[in-house]
């Protein structure tokens, strides 16, 4: 199956600062999701049964790539801050409208 990456207006603010160096890891990521959406783990979140994260290393922080599969949509959702244990995750998904 073929799937169409649309990113959030949340995750285009979060990610147009960054070095261009985590730029280009966040789109290898992003290649891998494309290519097969479930490879990495399971969420849970209230509004969308499909959500899924991705484990990434930004300027020595943990950060976590946070996206949703919706039919054959895939919708970057946010750049979480492990530390905040995924706190603000419900307030981003309302934010991507769906």
């Amino acid at each position: 199956m073929t799937y169409e990456i649309v990113a959030s207006k949340t995750f285009i603010k979060q990610i147009e600062n960054l070095p261009s160096k985590h730029k280009e890891q966040i789109d290898k990521k992003i290649d891998l999701i494309k290519q097969n959406p479930f490879r990495f783990k399971a969420i849970y979140a209230k509004l969308y049964s499909r959500v899924f994260r991705v484990r990434l290393n930004i300027e020595g922080s943990e950060t976590r790539l946070i996206y949703v599969v919706l039919g054959s949509k895939i919708i970057i959702a946010c750049l979480l801050d492990r530390t905040d244990e995924y706190k603000d995750l419900e307030n981003y998904l309302e934010k991507i409208g769906v």
